[in-house]
């Protein structure tokens, strides 16, 4: 296969990377928003999340071994359709009107989602020599970053209205009322839904038509190995791999998506500038993905990791014991040293696997259910002691011990 063949073909992947981000990052607004009208409580909305990253946890191992069966092609064609679908039941959700609804969705979206992740991770790694797969892992998800920063400085601001009322602070003359400001409301959160599915599909016709690179590791499935493999969990560099996972993606999460809430709520500032805040935050995000990919150049990927998670582990501090100000600025610089976690612990983990590749990447993706349960606990400890309310980030600071390990010790392949 040509050169051009491979970039063309992870020009196509980088695209996919964009999308997930764009979907991902949206939570945090969504919650925001959810607060609103269906008149929840922070840690009720962040069950957003739940219903999110809970399909990460179900489904990537059947999605593995229906790729292993397939293809890589086939499965990103099925989770861009079934993505752009879930975003498209947005609008009868919004008709039903109920959080039950909108969770139901969130899923839906998350599981086309899945797919997409499941393949485009271990696929970057397989289009390229090994040894650089760190490096070009860390690039693709410079596409996430991108995303990521999309969604949070303009996509917020086209949900967000900057008016939070509750039933006793609406002002009287309100024209129609709380229904008509609930209506409102809800409207806005369909658009960027609707752009989200009409790039989706657009997605999946450029795929559809694309001949992408033949992986070696794809002959697998006909070789009379088995579609998964549970045993590759025996293999310490890749366990070690999936728990850090769980852990890097819970206390990310946890950051993220009540970012928003903790400027309105704890630091004091409109919605207006909270988005641009957030917007920031993502920024240094996507500039952290394009700084660490070219410092892995020079620098060992595992060293880079270490370093950036014990730097963050002195921010959490910050935020646990300052609050306030100092919290939210803390909260941006460690977004800039959170941005090459993921792809780098991904790609060592993914080390030396060969067949077993696809197994191993559905582990790492299933331990994203961190994202599920470390920010409820998060969001939980903000709404219960909002007196104490930054102690709250200590759950994110341990979840930053763990992926130092990784980068200390954890990454070794050893048997």
């Amino acid at each position: 296969m040509k050169q051009s063949s491979y970039r063309t073909a992870l020009w196509l992947i980088f695209s996919l990377f964009l999308l997930w981000a764009i979907s991902n990052n949206l939570l945090p607004t969504m919650i925001r928003q959810l607060m609103k009208t269906c008149e929840l409580s922070a840690f009720e909305a962040s069950f957003t999340e739940t219903a999110y990253w809970l399909a990460y946890f179900i489904f990537p191992i059947p999605i593995a071994m229906f790729m292993k069966r397939f293809s890589y092609k086939a499965g990103i064609l099925f989770g861009l359709v079934l993505a752009a679908g879930g975003c498209l039941l947005f609008f009868p959700a919004a008709a039903i009107g109920d959080y039950w609804a909108y969770l139901a969705v969130f899923f839906v979206i998350a599981t086309g989602m899945c797919f997409l992740e499941t393949a485009a991770n271990p696929y970057v790694t397989a289009l390229g020599a090994p040894q650089t797969a760190p490096r070009r892992l860390n690039l693709a998800q410079s596409f996430n970053g991108l995303g990521a920063f999309v969604s949070a400085m303009f996509l917020s601001k086209l949900v967000l209205s900057g008016e939070h009322y509750t039933r006793d602070t609406l002002p009287a003359d309100y024209a129609g009322g709380w229904e008509a400001y609930i209506a409102t409301e809800t409207d806005a959160m369909k658009l960027p839904y609707l752009l989200l599915a009409g790039a989706l599909l657009l997605i999946a016709l450029v795929f559809r038509r694309a001949r992408l690179p033949h992986i070696a590791e794809e002959d697998s499935a006909t070789d009379g190995g088995r579609l998964i493999d549970t045993r590759v969990l025996r293999r310490r560099h890749l366990r070690w791999g999936v728990i850090c996972q769980f852990f890097y993606n819970g206390g990310q999460t946890a950051i993220n998506s009540l970012f928003l809430v903790y400027c309105c709520t704890y630091v004091g500032i409109s919605e207006a500038t909270a988005t641009t805040f957030f917007g920031l935050y993502m920024l240094a995000f996507l500039l952290g993905r394009w700084v660490g990919t070219l410092l892995m150049t020079w620098i060992a990927p595992q060293r880079m990791l270490l370093v950036y998670a014990l730097i963050n582990v002195a921010l959490c501090g910050v935020v646990a014991t300052e609050g306030g100000w100092a919290g939210m600025y803390a909260m941006i610089a460690i977004s800039f040293f959170m941005s090459i976690m993921y792809p780098t612990q991904f790609s060592l983990a993914l080390q030396d696997l060969g067949t077993d590749t696809k197994s191993g990447s559905a582990f790492l993706v299933m331990a994203i259910v961190g994202n599920a349960c470390l920010p409820q606990l998060t969001a939980w400890f903000m709404s219960h002691h909002p007196e104490s309310y930054q102690a709250a980030y200590i759950v994110p600071l341990v979840c930053f011990v763990f992926c130092a390990y990784y980068g200390w010790r954890g990454y070794k392949v050893v048997d």
